[in-house]
Formats: C-alpha cells, sequence, structure tokens
C-alpha cells in the first residue's frame, strides 16, 4: 500500500477552473484530521466548496492564507510524515493520472501584447502604478507618452483604490470575456400581448413555461455547441440557467427537467433557487450543466437587451419591463399589456431560422390567457 501524501495540492474543482479563492480554513497547524473531514472553504466560479481531508493525520503547516488565490495542484496543507507530495485529485474522487495539462491563461481586459512605449514610459507607469492596458496612446503611431501616463494616474488619484474583483464578480469577468471572444452572438426581438393573464398570474413560471414551449417547437436552441471538434448535441432535458442579480455579481443556477415541472413545481424550484443564492449556499453542481438560459431583467428596468450566453450554452431568452401599449386589434387601437422579448444565440450553430421559429412559439406561449 502507498504511503500517504505528506502534502495536499488543491484538487481539480471541476469544469476546467484553474485556481480558486481561499475564504477560510477549518483547520490549524497541530490539529487531528480525519479522512473526509472539510479542511477549507473556497470559492470558485459563483460557488463556495468545502474541500475535504483526503487522509486521517495531523496537520504540520498551512501553505495558502486566506484571501489568496491558489492554483490548482499548489500546495493546500502539509501532514506530519507521508510522502512528498499528492497528485491533487477531483473533489470526491481518488483516481490519480500522470497527464499534466497546459492551459493558457485567460485574460479579461485589454491584452499588454501591442502596447508601444518607451522603456522610461513604462519605468513611469510602473511606479505611478499606472496599467498601460488603460491608458489610450497620444503620441505617434499609438505610442503611450509620458503625459498619457501623467493623466492617467491623476485620474486614478481622484478615483478609488483598484477592487480586484474576486469570487463571483471575477468568474463573471472571465466567463463575459469568453463570450465575446467565441460568441457569433445574434439576436432577435419581439413583443408578446399579455393583456389576456389573470391578475396574479406568476411572469417567471409564464416565461419557464413559454421557454419550454419554443424548446419543444425548436430543439435546435437546447443545445450545447463543441467549438473544438465542430459539432452539437441537442439535449434532451431542458435544463434552464437562470441569471440572477445579487450585490456580489451575476448567479446562474439551474433549474433542472423544467418541461416535467407543473406551473407549482417550478415556483417551488424557483424559490428554493433564489433562497440558495440568497445564503450562498448553492452547491457547485447547482451552477453547472444548463441547457438554455433564461434572464428576467424586467423588474429591474429595461425593455430590450443582447443577453451574453455562456459557452457550451447555444441560446439565452431575456424578457425585460412589461408595459402598456396602444395596438391595433381587429382593426382598432386599443391598450393593450405587452412583454418585450430578446432572444440572444450563437449564429455559429443556431440560424436564423430556427431562432425566429424559437421565438415565435414562445410568443404564441405567452399569449394564451392560461
Amino acid at each position: 500500500m502507498n504511503e500517504p501524501a505528506k502534502v495536499f495540492a488543491l484538487p481539480d474543482l471541476g469544469e476546467g477552473l484553474a485556481e480558486a479563492e481561499l475564504l477560510s480554513w477549518h483547520v490549524g497547524p497541530g490539529d487531528h484530521v480525519v479522512e473526509g473531514q472539510p479542511l477549507v472553504s473556497v470559492e470558485t466560479d459563483k460557488a463556495v466548496v468545502e474541500v475535504p481531508s483526503p487522509r486521517t493525520g495531523e496537520i504540520e503547516r498551512l501553505c495558502a492564507e486566506v484571501g489568496a488565490r491558489v492554483e490548482v495542484g499548489a500546495p493546500l496543507v502539509e501532514f506530519v510524515g507521508g510522502a512528498s507530495a499528492d497528485a491533487g485529485t477531483v473533489v470526491g474522487n481518488v483516481a490519480a493520472g500522470s497527464a499534466v495539462l497546459d492551459e493558457t491563461p485567460q485574460s479579461v481586459g485589454r491584452p499588454a501584447v501591442g502596447i508601444r512605449a518607451t522603456p522610461a514610459v513604462r519605468a513611469l507607469a510602473k511606479r505611478l502604478g499606472v496599467d498601460l492596458g488603460s491608458v489610450t496612446p497620444g503620441g505617434p503611431n499609438n505610442t503611450i507618452i509620458k503625459t498619457d501616463v501623467e493623466r492617467v494616474a491623476r485620474i486614478y488619484a481622484e478615483t478609488g483604490p483598484l477592487e480586484p474583483l474576486t469570487g463571483t464578480r471575477r468568474a463573471m469577468a472571465v466567463n463575459m470575456a469568453k463570450t465575446q471572444a467565441e460568441v457569433a452572438t445574434a439576436a432577435l426581438f419581439e413583443d408578446a400581448d399579455i393583456h389576456a393573464w389573470a391578475s396574479g398570474s406568476d411572469p417567471m413560471t409564464r416565461l419557464l413555461r413559454a421557454l419550454v414551449a419554443g424548446c419543444q417547437a425548436e430543439p435546435a436552441l437546447n443545445a450545447w455547441f463543441d467549438s473544438e471538434d465542430m459539432g452539437r448535441r441537442l439535449l434532451k432535458k431542458i435544463d434552464v440557467g437562470i441569471a440572477v442579480d445579487s450585490p456580489e455579481g451575476l448567479f446562474v443556477p439551474v433549474l433542472r427537467d423544467a418541461a416535467s415541472k407543473s406551473a407549482k413545481q417550478l415556483r417551488t424550484a424557483l424559490d428554493a433557487l433564489m433562497a440558495a443564492v440568497g445564503t450562498r449556499s448553492l452547491k457547485p453542481e447547482q451552477m453547472r450543466g444548463a441547457s438554455i438560459m433564461l434572464s428576467n431583467f424586467g423588474p429591474l428596468g429595461g425593455r430590450y437587451a443582447v443577453p451574453l450566453l455562456v459557452p457550451p450554452v447555444v441560446a439565452i431568452l431575456g424578457a425585460g419591463r412589461a408595459r402598456d401599449q396602444v395596438l391595433a386589434v381587429d382593426g382598432q387601437p386599443a391598450v393593450r399589456r405587452v412583454l418585450p422579448l430578446s432572444l440572444s444565440f450563437d449564429h455559429r450553430v443556431v440560424t436564423g431560422g430556427e431562432a425566429a421559429r424559437f421565438l415565435m412559439a414562445v410568443k404564441g406561449d405567452l399569449e394564451q390567457a392560461a
């Protein structure tokens, strides 16, 4: 039998994540722990995860401080005695392998490559704490000059200190940059006449039901796209990623198998997800595997939008603020209640016709009285 590892590294947390933010330690040097006992809480991609101990033993040293960003495979704790290092396996999985994955870091801002500045100007920017990527060049041939750096330094002095993006907001920045870089986003807009809705109708359950109707009419939008192998997967279950605004940033918990649920069951599932967002108790599996996305931004404001989807999902339906509007009804002007709809889709894999058929099916379902 192999000797237990002395050094336990941050395991692979899934979904291709390369790092995590260390939130709190549950153990300290000298503590005796048992296998499976939580060692540390980390946050990554909008979820808080407890990392369990891989073995029973005594903690010799903690290898990272609270607030640090720890890369997958970097040391977390040292145990008293044992082999030199742990393989850093997936959480909950004790299988080990010898393959090493090299990943290119994801940039979320203006790349430094291509910035033109003399060594003296670069030194000045470093001394003043100015990011050259945020400086608009004022010199010839798009060269950043001394006065450009000084101008930005003055602006920095009039603002608050730089607030590093962490946790949810950092994940949002990375995901949105990935979307902009990879997805061929196209959009369609429509209005649904919801005047026939009964008083007290639940907009979210109606939107979910309509989204299901759209997927059933045009399954091409309930799909994942594999850009590396240039293929798509049409998904049988409709697992809806629901965009939720919060002070910490954007969360997208997943409501599973929406087509199988009644309106009451949809409401119950929604309430449970919203409560978990509020208490930051969402589990990682509740944030993964959406087949299509829904953003009901209307209660916050705005009529239409181009909501951004997150690969491998290929479509997101947005609903804006409902309003009264004069429409022609049976040839006569009438004031009707109207719900604006926005559909963003990945035009690499979804055709305009497929998107239009989906949106018209959504509109048709929403315009039913019940």
